[in-house]
């Protein structure tokens, strides 16, 4: 049973049983590695090792669902880069391969839902599939297929053809045609419209495509990733009062919208990598805001203190259905500890607010 979340009037995390279906399955596991990165704690470690366990049969299951990459990314790789577990990494390469198999290359990406193609009419691939393909990336230098590798770039570059409209702001589905593979529609699931910035699809695509320059050094991905942060940055100034977005920025309610505080985390983690890759200028300008967005996070406005024992208050989860409106939630909390940890190691300074 892992942590989710912590709904509005709770103090304890709801929990859910590690499954593939439940895409948050890796997250707790991961918060504790990073824990035991930075503490050294062994009882810390030991939590971690029986967690990262359990989640095994997980990753030995028939595919069924692209979350299997956030699921051992999150888990599995934090272990491996704290342990050096040889263990992780042959269980990570066998997750990495399953996670392939979704890959249509007629069309070019990884499918993201297989049980609702026909609800989508077409190969249907989610925003949130940017950040699978680091396992990819990482299984093709840890000993993987080079193929990996290959399906991970074609990936990113069919996203990054159908997935955005021209300023940049992404759809959080694209939906392909299955027999000839040309794109069909973007669309919304969890946003408010088709057309509009759903705020965690962009951090998305934000973080996708910084790692995915991390990973190939290709000038593409980094202008591209430069531009899915230009018009975030743009429209989170012209949407809010403060550094964290509303859940969507179209939504005609505006401030009196709900915020979404995983959002915020998400961003904040991967501008402290994508500051690293960018001239001084732009450099100093990410990591300010990256730093501005923690400070933010860190008031007593957004952290749970003694309200409950997540770190942060304030996400949504899936606003249409009207599931985790103003919760804690447990994947706010893993990007939030791992954008500080980026920022403690980071060697770059500069003044802020």
């Amino acid at each position: 049973m892992m942590p989710r979340n912590i709904l509005d009037g709770d103090t304890v995390w709801n929990l859910r049983k590690a499954k593939l279906e439940e895409w948050c399955s890796g997250f707790w596991t991961g918060i504790l590695w990073m824990d035991y990165t930075a503490t050294g704690d062994e009882t810390i470690r030991q939590a971690a090792e029986e967690y990262t366990k359990a989640l095994i049969p997980v990753t030995e299951a028939p595919i069924y669902d692209h979350d299997l990459g956030f699921i051992t990314i999150n888990s599995f790789l934090k272990g491996y880069e704290a342990t050096g577990n040889e263990q992780y990494r042959e269980i990570a390469l066998h997750a990495a391969d399953s996670l392939s198999t979704l890959f249509n290359p007629t069309v070019g990406t990884i499918l993201s839902w297989p049980r609702h193609v026909k609800d989508y009419g077409g190969h249907n691939t989610i925003m949130d599939n940017m950040m699978n393909l680091e396992l990819l990336f990482w299984a093709a230098e840890n000993g993987g297929s080079g193929h990996l590798k290959e399906i991970a770039m074609r990936h990113a570059e069919t996203t990054m053809q159908h997935h955005f409209r021209e300023d940049g702001s992404c759809y959080h589905v694209a939906v392909y045609d299955t027999l000839d593979g040309h794109f069909i529609k973007g669309m919304t699931h969890q946003g408010y419209a088709d057309s509009s910035m759903w705020s965690r699809g962009q951090s998305w695509a934000i973080y996708g495509y910084t790692m995915v320059y991390r990973f190939t050094r290709d000038k593409r991905f980094l202008d591209f990733a430069q531009k899915v942060t230009d018009i975030y940055l743009k429209r989170l100034k012209e949407t809010s009062d403060d550094m964290v977005p509303i859940w969507d920025m179209d939504d005609p309610r505006g401030q009196d919208a709900p915020k979404d505080v995983s959002a915020a985390c998400v961003v904040a983690s991967a501008l402290l990598e994508l500051c690293q890759y960018m001239d001084k200028e732009k450099s100093n300008a990410y990591r300010k805001a990256a730093i501005n967005m923690l400070v933010e996070l860190s008031t007593d406005s957004y952290q749970s203190r003694n309200r409950n024992v997540a770190f942060l208050l304030h996400s949504t989860g899936h606003h249409p259905a009207g599931s985790e409106i103003d919760a804690s939630i447990i994947y706010a909390d893993y990007y939030y500890l791992e954008a500080l940890l980026r920022l403690k190691h980071s060697p770059i300074e500069i003044k802020t607010k």
